[in-house]
């Protein structure tokens, strides 16, 4: 209970590491903004500025450049239509669900993305229950939210959290998750347990959310990348994480149906033998090897060798149909993770040894 305890305090911290160069961000971006906004731009009270800091930056993971386009284009499509149709029948519960309704449905005809379609209804809201007695203009409030989306892209650019902090820890997810899949299927087949092959199935479905939030994390790496002179010169690193991303996806996948299978072997009168469990044993090592290397900034070479040295193991002889079909899919899975680490998928199956020996040709 205490190991458990202390590994989710440990994971909790880890998290909030990456984060915290968000809310530093935020916190420095939303003050300046304001500062801009009334001191240099005359703004009594420039809400929108802070405000688009926040929400370009946010403390997620997502495409900041393409928030900051849709955040000033949607403030202005929903404070003009505010403005135009206030002007003509005033405020009030009926004119907020009609200029609302106007705003959304003019944006989602333009663009279908959500912060878009609600960034037009939210400034239409503020424009008819705020405009009568502000005396703030429509073009102010759009200043307000460029001024805030451009501060917050600078501030991700001379703030920037580590790009490859952020890609390392979802990638170590993904392959923590491929490993312990791997491990637990090896271990019901060593023990003949059903159990511990469910158990391995079920980590196996869970494991879509992890391959999502790493590729959500890579863009925003990208990005990170693309935006901070910081990192520019580094870039060759980042590179490592997108070379493996599909392939990493692509093992998980089969990871699954590796699992499935080893749970329906253990009901056949020829289950899968020991030999079947080490190849996995060896694989799922090997993926951790590939999760060191490249958190270290190193040429995954060692797990590249481990890999070759499981693809060049010999078959097991008389196998039954489901430990066919595992075998099948721990190849997959080799091939996957050499192509993860920077092999060709040519080269890497050629890797493989041949199901068919020369001598039952």
């Amino acid at each position: 209970m205490r190991t458990r305890l202390s590994d989710h305090v440990k994971d909790r911290l880890g998290t909030f590491g990456l984060i915290v160069p968000s809310i530093a961000q935020c916190a420095v971006g939303a003050a300046l903004a304001w500062v801009i906004a009334r001191e240099l731009l005359g703004h009594p009270a420039p809400f929108f500025a802070p405000i688009s800091v926040l929400i370009c930056v946010g403390i997620g993971l997502g495409q900041r450049l393409r928030r900051v386009v849709e955040l000033v284009v949607g403030v202005s499509l929903g404070v003009g239509v505010g403005d135009l149709l206030v002007s003509w029948i005033g405020s009030g519960a009926w004119q907020i669900a009609l200029v609302v309704a106007l705003a959304m449905t003019i944006a989602g005809l333009l663009d279908s993305g959500a912060l878009f379609v609600a960034q037009a209804g939210s400034s239409a809201v503020l424009v008819v229950t705020l405009v009568p007695g502000a005396g703030v203009g429509g073009l102010d409030r759009t200043l307000d939210a460029l001024t805030g989306g451009l501060i917050g892209i600078a501030a991700v650019a001379l703030l920037p959290a580590s790009p490859f902090a952020i890609a390392a820890k979802h990638l170590s997810g993904v392959l923590d998750a491929l490993s312990t899949v791997l491990e637990r299927a090896a271990e019901a087949i060593e023990k003949r347990d059903v159990d511990l092959a469910a158990e391995a199935l079920e980590e196996a479905r869970g494991t879509q959310a992890a391959v999502e939030e790493f590729e959500q994390a890579l863009e925003t790496s990208k990005e990170i990348t693309m935006i901070s002179p910081l990192h520019w010169h580094r870039r060759a690193r980042l590179a490592r994480y997108e070379t493996a991303a599909v392939p990493v996806d692509l093992a998980l996948r089969n990871a699954r149906v590796l699992s499935r299978r080893t749970l329906s072997s253990l009901g056949e009168a020829s289950p899968p033998p020991a030999t079947l469990a080490e190849a996995m044993r060896e694989v799922s090592e090997a993926a951790l090897l590939l999760q060191l290397e490249l958190g270290a900034g190193r040429e995954p070479t060692l797990a590249q060798q481990a890999l070759l040295a499981v693809a060049a193991r010999e078959r097991p002889e008389q196998l039954g149909f489901s430990a066919h079909v595992i075998i099948a899919q721990l190849r997959s899975v080799v091939v996957d993770l050499l192509q993860a680490t920077g092999m060709e998928h040519e080269e890497a199956t050629a890797a493989l040894t041949p199901l068919d020996r020369p001598d039952e040709a």
